[in-house]
């Protein structure tokens, strides 16, 4: 990843730019291009021939191609060239091919159409970009080919681009991913259709969405059969490690290493190959990104061996500052080319141009978590006391065999902060002013950086206070700011990040290990039609509050005249918790995100409890003690509500013409028997 550049947060909740960064126009509007009849009947013979011929999932079956009531919808889920002449070359030569030994198997790697000399899997489109340049350089200097593997489309995060959500942005974002890692060489992009979702720092949470019922458990069985069809030396993976990171991208790793140690197992999956025609195969090395270090810069970063300080497993390193010559720059610009692709995730908005000089330029740095397909060693440091998140995932390292990765997993969370919130007799009135005595009795809580650009007070500045009234809790919060975001249209009060907002986040009992069963609402203080509006968010029920969290009562005043920044007032009866209230343990959070720029894109994030994911991770949050509050009896516990559509490889024709190609059929699912 180019050192001018942070690295990446939450993929639903693109970075922060800064507001230095200029957002071109959008490449292309998402619609889809217009074709004559002789093009519509060849993509409905294609879309046949890669069906019946490739041997896709039949409709009987039960694969993200298979045909089920709940394809689309929401369902409910338990809780359970040359270098320039500056000298001599510095760059080794790092790419996979300095292994020791190469891929075992009974079946030849290059004999396939589909084969591969490294494949990456990751979660969602984008996950790989912060590697594309060093999927570039192996290609261009060690004539290594690497092909890609995304679980999902990305359709449960934001869209800086258009309208769309749901499938069309599945298929949006599949246009992106493809355009951008063409900028590296890289042709072959396999999706297996798992339904995205919103923001989460749960694996098993997602595993749930991914692999639970209606969908088949299949998540595994399609990534072996990846492996076996692509035939790849080594693996390239996300990091599994779970704290302050998506779940999905800890689930991507985590069943990247275990189709790893699968894919040569005849045992495993034993249809595959009596069935389907494939042969064990054992790549011989796994590699997994490392965002998290910062190791030295320069082309001498490729040289060095640092390890990893939490893991002890030794580290790649891949020099973003190596010349291309194909491209006549350096891999950290065609990088940064390859993001801008990006641009319904807000990447549009990144710099055209990297401006670090290139003797500054670093590493993309990988964990060496196996070499000759067997794991390579650590020492491990058990930790006591874990939480649940953090104690699930050390039985999981355990259980492949790794036990090192989850060392110092659980990090030494600080005291999280608390207020008393009291009651008043008089309610608010909810009119996005505090009056006189409406909240002098609640502690007036400071907002403090979280996450982006650190701002000035009259940039991002913001304060919060909480009352009780019977069975309501109310909050105002002030916020400080200079410039005005993006005003979208109240049909598209989702995804607040993307500009001006203050977000509530409220855990009833304070014991979620995840924010499926927690409340989450955002009030956008101004939308294109004038008013303010307030959706749900990766919580327990999202969507627009006025459906989702009825009785809820949102209101909003914005400064006249110069701006100079905004209230926001909200009722949320607490009847529409998740589950009922214990009034000792209730935890919360008070988020503002700030916006200085009309491309939906965020810079600065404040928070009352800031520390890692405070928006998703409920062990951050703060007491808020109700003074005085006995919750009504007969209060139901509500069961997660989860978002499942999912876009489908058979409405992609670049999908559907990969597929007759590579022989690999959509969605990686059963071929035809041989």
């Amino acid at each position: 990843m180019p050192s001018d550049v942070a690295a990446p947060v939450p993929r639903q909740e693109p970075p922060p730019t800064g507001t230095g960064a200029t957002r071109p126009a959008p490449r292309r509007s998402g619609r889809p291009r217009r074709r004559g009849a002789r093009g519509a009947l060849a993509v409905v013979a294609l879309g046949l021939v890669a069906t019946c011929v490739l041997g896709s999932a039949p409709a009987s079956a039960t694969g993200p191609d298979a045909t089920h009531p709940a394809a689309g919808g929401t369902a409910a889920i338990g809780t359970t060239g040359t270098e320039p002449r500056t000298g001599p070359r510095t760059e080794p030569r790092t790419g996979p091919n300095a292994v020791r030994g190469t891929g075992r198997g009974t079946e030849r790697g290059r004999s396939g159409r589909a084969h591969h000399d490294v494949l990456f899997i990751g979660a969602h489109p984008d996950d790989e970009y912060a590697s594309l340049s060093t999927f570039g350089q192996w290609r261009e200097r060690d004539g290594l080919s690497t092909g890609v593997v995304t679980i999902t489309r990305g359709e449960g995060g934001g869209n800086a681009a258009g309208p769309q959500e749901g499938a069309p942005l599945g298929l949006l974002r599949e246009r992106e991913e493809r355009d951008a890692v063409r900028h590296a060489g890289l042709r072959d992009v396999f999706y297996l259709d798992k339904p995205d979702f919103w923001y989460t720092l749960s694996a098993p949470l997602t595993a749930r969405v991914w692999d639970g019922p209606p969908r088949a458990a299949d998540t595994l069985e399609r990534l072996v059969r990846l492996v076996r069809a692509t035939t790849p030396r080594t693996i390239v993976t996300m990091d599994p490690r779970p704290f302050d990171q998506h779940g999905a991208h800890q689930l991507a790793g985590r069943l990247a290493v275990e189709a790893f140690q699968l894919a040569a197992d005849p045992t495993a999956f034993p249809h595959q190959i009596t069935r389907e025609g494939y042969r064990p195969w054992q790549p011989s090395r796994l590699l997994a990104q490392n965002w998290r270090l910062r190791g030295p810069t320069g082309p001498a970063c490729a040289t060095t061996e640092p390890r990893d300080p939490a893991t002890g497993l030794p580290q790649q390193g891949v020099w973003e500052g190596a010349w291309s010559s194909r491209h006549r720059t350096t891999w950290a610009q065609q990088e940064r080319t390859a993001a801008r692709e990006y641009v319904s995730q807000g990447f549009g908005a990144l710099p055209e141009k990297i401006t670090t000089p290139r003797e500054k330029l670093g590493c993309d740095w990988f964990s060496v978590l196996a070499e000759d397909g067997e794991p390579v060693r650590a020492p491990v440091r058990p930790q006591r006391d874990l939480r649940p998140v953090f104690a699930e995932f050390r039985a999981w390292a355990e259980r492949v065999g790794m036990p090192w990765l989850a060392n110092g997993a659980q990090p030494a969370y600080p005291a999280a902060p608390a207020t008393t919130v009291p009651a008043v007799a008089t309610p608010p009135t909810v009119d996005g002013a505090a009056g006189p005595g409406e909240y002098g009795a609640g502690e007036e809580l400071s907002l403090t950086h979280w996450q982006g650009e650190r701002c000035a007070a009259a940039d991002c500045a913001a304060s919060a206070r909480f009352v009780r009234h019977g069975d309501d809790l109310y909050a105002t919060v002030r916020v400080a700011d200079d410039v005005r975001g993006a005003a979208l249209e109240a049909s598209d009060c989702k995804r607040h990040w993307r500009t001006d907002a203050v977000e509530f986040a409220l855990d009833p009992r304070g014991a979620s290990d995840d924010t499926s069963t927690t409340f989450k609402a955002a009030v956008l203080p101004f939308t294109a039609d004038g008013g303010a509006c307030a959706a749900r968010d990766a919580d327990q029920h999202q969507g627009p509050a006025a459906t989702t969290a009825p009785g809820m009562e949102w209101a909003a005043r914005v400064s006249q005249g110069p701006y100079s920044g905004y209230t926001v007032e909200v009722r949320i009866p607490l009847r529409l918790l998740p589950a009922p209230v214990d009034p000792a343990a209730l935890t919360a959070n008070v988020l503002v995100y700030d916006s200085d720029t009309a491309d939906r894109t965020g810079q600065s994030r404040l928070a009352w409890s800031a520390y890692g994911s405070a928006q998703a991770d409920p062990y951050v949050w703060g007491a808020a003690g109700l003074a005085g509050y006995a919750p009504p009896g007969g209060q139901p516990v509500r069961e997660p509500v989860i978002p499942l559509e999912a876009a489908r490889s058979r409405d992609s024709l670049p999908s559907v013409l990969q597929s007759l190609r590579t022989g690999v059929p959509l969605a990686a699912g059963p071929r035809v028997s041989r």
